[in-house]
């Protein structure tokens, strides 16, 4: 299983991301925390914006079009992109999320 990390502006940009990508079958799970604040370089600028980040998991199989799709509908120029290997996942979550995965066509 992966885990993948993102962030947009708006609450409603990550509700209707979240929707798409779990109803679109490429992850099983995105969860959405914020608002939170995030302080970063932009041109040579120290900058401060509110954002929503969203937690995104995937099997293995799901990752490149999941990363595919996020990058094709993100509203940023530069958008985070950041994967990492789940080391442990419990055997009841990673059967359901085999379970529940919906093979299902993505417009980008």
């Amino acid at each position: 299983m992966k885990v993948a990390w993102t962030t947009v502006a708006t609450a409603g940009e990550a509700e209707q991301l979240a929707r798409e990508l779990v109803t679109a079958g490429l992850a099983v799970c995105v969860q959405i925390e914020g608002p939170l604040r995030s302080h970063y370089v932009w041109e040579g600028k120290v900058e401060s914006a509110g954002e929503h980040r969203l937690t995104l998991k995937c099997l293995d199989e799901q990752l490149i079009a999941l990363e595919a799709a996020v990058l094709a509908r993100h509203p940023y120029s530069v958008p985070e992109w950041i994967v990492v290997d789940a080391c442990r996942v419990g055997e009841k979550y990673l059967s359901w999320a085999r379970s529940e995965r919906q093979a299902k066509p993505f417009n980008t």
